[in-house]
């Protein structure tokens, strides 16, 4: 592992020194990787504490909250002074000294600037010549400074989850872009990743669906119970008959005075569930129908799943499951309900989870313990994601609480990563005009539609081909459409602005791909006079310097997304990124400049900016174009 502040055996720790492979191709993947400077700063820092007799949580070096003063900061000597009753400035300045000898042996005078502000806060500045040495090395390792995970994980991300017999609609688009955004940010950090869609394709509804198509179609032989011969292949109904007869089904089955229809429902549900041969192969049509439309919809998300593991497939495990916890006296009555007490002193109001209605049925929190009792016994991972509107918070709390009291979920983490809604112009969640649920594959034409607006705007300047011009406006709508909810906090509320967010500048998805493909015409433009990029030197304008401290930021940035599951810290990132390249871009004229040397180290600094770009939007889902 390559370090610019020394050999790991400096800071104690031989069992990591390691080097890096030193060709420069860029078709090549490292089998080490280069650590991130912030790291290395930190070590030496912790290291300096350490042999005062301080704690090493001193030693942590963060990013500047004052650019204008310094690249990074370490603030832990007032601390570290206060727990031992020292002067802060004097301890500072200790550990100053430490930290400058260090660097100085490795490396040579005046690669870090040190300095101490206020009470014993320690700005550290790295020189050019190092700054230049540490971008140029990032700019020939493929994962950008970002190594993988010490130990690696067995993740599952359950997300997605629309219901059987309904179309996708924008209730459903937040759980499917954040949780494929956590997918592929988890796999690039090295963790094996399972994405299951946790499809709602059982229960009362089911039944309902049952006795509709009964009602329309007696005579198919799935309602036939002496019926010997195979059920036919092809569906009796489409997604649109489905998505007719539920909501009608529904509100007949909540009305009062409908008593037959519901014992008819109910005697449908228990027949199907008991496996009556024609209600099961009717009901996997329902999942057949629906499943090939969704995924029609997925695809144009550019979302694939791994697993669809719907509740239908713990209807066999969940009796077995109440036994067992029943015979491991985990479970109490309560009003002729079976249940697992859930609250104690820190938290008190936690209601119980009811595993057996009084009446003897079951319930979602029933298959969704069965279901983490399955990932963790069967699948046997280390972490699963509940990617889930943040409305269903209290249900995961008791999920996730019943099965660490329960030992179901063994060694497995369990985290719900809540989210808030995506809302209309009113405030309230998005909707059409007329006041229905929108489909999402009418939302997506519509931002295609606003792309091709966009695009016509700039058909002048650099006509397209249609077949082009199609392709590219799908790549900008989905960018819109996935940059609009992943830029915010997941658990807040947001606007949907599909004028304001399909814009070609500000803070959404189609700038951020135009200025990707800016540079990637730069560099082509370069490449047909001849000219390459090459090796990055030390910097020399003052844009160029807080470009190359911006792409340094990408492990910190990729790691805290990764931590918290949160990716708005990579869109931020990346607009950040954009932003200091074109201030970069403005001040240093890459293709006039005389010097060759420099004008090389420009466009290597100009492709590296590109390459993290497009593999940043790579991790929130988005493709980069080849031109816009």
């Amino acid at each position: 592992m390559r370090s610019w502040l020394g050999s790991v055996k400096l800071l104690g720790c031989p069992q990591i020194q390691r080097s890096i492979a030193t060709k420069r191709s860029r078709n090549r993947v490292h089998s080490h990787y280069m650590e991130p400077i912030r790291q290395q700063l930190t070590k030496v820092f912790t290291q300096a504490f350490v042999e005062k007799g301080l704690e090493s949580r001193f030693g942590l070096v963060t990013t500047a909250d004052r650019p204008d003063l310094a690249d990074y900061q370490c603030n832990g000597a007032l601390a570290g002074a206060k727990s031992v009753k020292r002067n802060p400035r004097e301890l500072a300045q200790e550990i100053v000294n430490s930290v400058l000898e260090k660097a100085t042996s490795q490396l040579g005078t005046n690669s870090l600037e040190l300095s101490i502000a206020g009470p014993g806060f320690i700005n550290v500045k790295l020189s050019a010549e190092l700054l230049g040495k540490i971008v140029d090395e990032q700019s020939h390792d493929r994962r950008f400074g970002s190594p993988v995970v010490e130990t690696p994980r067995k993740v599952v991300v359950d997300y997605g989850g629309p219901n059987i017999a309904k179309g996708m609609h924008v209730g459903h688009l937040r759980s499917s872009i954040i949780g494929d955004s956590v997918i592929r940010i988890h796999r690039f950090r090295g963790d094996t990743v399972i994405g299951d869609n946790h499809v709602g394709d059982w229960g009362t509804q089911m039944g309902m669906l049952i006795v509709e198509t009964k009602q329309k179609h007696p005579s198919l032989p799935y309602f036939d119970p002496n019926f010997q011969g195979e059920y036919p292949k092809e569906p009796p109904v489409t997604l649109a008959d489905l998505e007719q007869m539920y909501p009608a089904a529904s509100k007949r089955y909540a009305e009062e005075g409908q008593d037959e229809y519901k014992k008819e429902v109910l005697r449908a549900t228990d027949e199907l569930q008991s496996g009556r041969r024609g209600y099961k192969a009717l009901w996997q049509h329902f999942v057949n129908v629906t499943i090939a439309d969704l995924t029609r919809d997925y695809e144009k998300l550019g979302i694939k799943f791994d697993l669809w593991l719907g509740e239908s497939f713990f209807e066999d495990r969940m009796p077995t499951m109440v036994e067992s916890l029943k015979a491991a006296g985990k479970t109490e009555v309560s009003d002729g309900a079976l249940v697992i007490p859930l609250a104690d002193e820190k938290e008190p109001e936690m209601p119980p989870l009811i595993l057996v209605k009084s009446g003897g049925g079951f319930l979602y929190h029933t298959s969704d313990l069965a279901t983490a009792a399955y990932r963790s016994q069967e699948m046997k991972v280390d972490l699963a994601l509940l990617v889930v509107d943040k409305r269903q918070t209290l249900h995961f709390k008791q999920i996730i609480k019943a099965a660490k009291l329960t030992g179901l979920a063994g060694r497995a983490e369990y985290k719900h990563l809540p989210f808030g809604t995506m809302n209309g112009p009113d405030g309230k969640p998005f909707k059409t005009r007329s006041g229905g649920i929108l489909k999402l594959k009418d939302l997506i034409n519509m931002i295609n539609d606003e792309a091709r607006k966009r695009l016509d705007e700039l058909q002048a300047e650099r006509p397209y081909g249609k077949e082009e011009l199609e392709a590219i406006a799908e790549k900008v709508g989905i960018a819109t459409l996935k940059y609009a909810d992943l830029k915010h906090n997941r658990t807040a509320d947001y606007v949907f602005d599909l004028e304001k967010f399909a814009k070609f500048e500000g803070h959404t998805g189609p700038y951020l791909l135009y200025a990707t493909v800016r540079i990637k015409s730069i560099l082509r433009k370069a490449l047909e006079q001849g000219l390459k990029p090459g090796k990055i030197l030390s910097p020399i304008k003052d844009s160029e310097r807080k470009l190359m401290l911006e792409l340094l930021k990408f492990n910190d940035v990729v790691t805290t997304a990764y931590n918290e599951g949160e990716p708005h810290h990579i869109c931020e990132y990346g607009f950040n990124l954009s932003q200091a390249f074109n201030a970069f871009y403005s001040e240093c004229h890459i293709l006039r400049e005389t010097d060759p040397t420099r004008q090389s180290s420009w466009l290597g600094l100009s492709r590296l900016t590109h390459d993290q770009l497009e593999f940043s939007l790579s991790l929130l889902g988005i493709q980069v174009p080849e031109r816009m």
